[in-house]
């Protein structure tokens, strides 16, 4: 039997793959649209059994290719650039691509674990999985909202195959060089330093001072544990948050970065880690304006509510940012 990974050369996608195989599965089909070549990188390292195109595996699934040969679908594969202005293309591939699956993973009684997103639940302040709290401020925050109604209507019928699906907040950790400006802020932190010597914040916003916008930052591998826990769990059903469950700060994770970035240098590995006050009197740390083009369009606090995930029995810690940003800033060190 295989295990199906779809969006497997992208971020998350890459990481769920390679957590399988240090678990020893290797009987691995991976799914993609690799016309971003470069995401193959991610794959490398990784031992698979078969790689296929994405638009190809959907026409050999619907064509009972694959009946009677797949346990699980992990369905990662998503276009996540939030300020796709493509409604029509966002449909297809993230909602009408997600209902293909689904249905078919019903039918073969096949676990079915999927991507949501935080971006849910748009500007509300209250992240719960709840219907109230929901309401997606762009159309790549609404095609993860159509599919999760979807979802809900499906779990009420009391499927007898798993269905799960994650609403992810913001994941950052290896392998997610090849996503350019949806990258993380860490990605983006340590390559300003690296190039420039400093980093580069926005302004004070929607109330709070300099750098001091809060998001939960939530790292790669902690997502993927979540991901195994519930592949081992297939009586365990819903739609959880999985982030830190806590929210910190875009200062927090410049001054975790920054200190990443002079620990890898030679001369600076024994020096203690500078703070907030010190980045910015040293000119490693600037703001810059708040952009026009996300007004309206941004979250400015987010903080997953890991109530859900807890009951379902996930217990173990999330990383802080202090330690899953040391954590990929030294991997970045070595791989970039």
């Amino acid at each position: 039997m295989y295990t199906v990974v779809t969006g497997a050369a992208g971020f998350i996608g890459a990481n769920i793959v390679k957590a399988l195989n240090e678990r020893g599965v290797t009987k691995i089909i991976a799914v993609d649209n690799l016309t971003k070549a470069e995401k193959f990188k991610n794959l490398i390292d990784c031992e698979i059994a078969d790689y296929i195109d994405k638009q190809d595996f959907i026409e050999r699934i619907q064509a009972g290719h694959f009946d009677g040969e797949i346990e699980a679908i992990f369905h990662e594969g998503a276009c996540s650039d939030t300020m796709e202005t493509d409604g029509r293309y966002m449909m297809e591939n993230n909602y009408r691509y997600s209902c293909i699956l689904l249905d078919w993973c019903l039918d073969q009684d096949v676990q079915f674990l999927y991507a949501s997103s935080a971006a849910t639940y748009g500007a509300s302040n209250v992240f719960r999985e709840e219907r109230q709290y929901e309401g997606p401020l762009n159309v790549y925050g609404y095609s993860k909202f159509l599919f999760d109604q979807v979802v809900r209507q499906k779990l009420a019928q009391n499927p007898s195959s798993q269905i799960v699906g994650f609403r992810y907040f913001n994941v950052y950790g290896p392998r997610e060089t090849h996503k350019g400006r949806m990258a993380s802020v860490a990605f983006h932190n340590f390559n300003q330093f690296r190039a420039d010597g400093k980093v580069k914040l926005f302004e004070g916003s929607h109330g709070y001072e300099n750098g001091g916008q809060m998001r939960d930052f939530v790292f790669v591998g902690d997502v993927a544990k979540v991901n195994l826990f519930f592949l081992d769990h297939p009586e365990k059903s819903g739609i959880f948050n999985l982030g830190s469950g806590r929210a910190q700060s875009f200062n927090d994770v410049a001054v975790a970065a920054v200190n990443g970035c002079l620990c890898g240098k030679s001369e600076a590995k024994n020096a203690a880690p500078l703070g907030l006050v010190e980045l910015r009197a040293q000119g490693l740390l600037e703001y810059i304006a708040f952009p026009e083009a996300l007004k309206g369009k941004y979250q400015a606090f987010t903080q997953a509510d890991l109530t859900k995930l807890r009951d379902a029995g996930y217990v173990a810690p999330m990383a802080t940012v202090e330690e899953g940003v040391s954590q990929y800033i030294e991997w970045l060190n070595r791989n970039v």
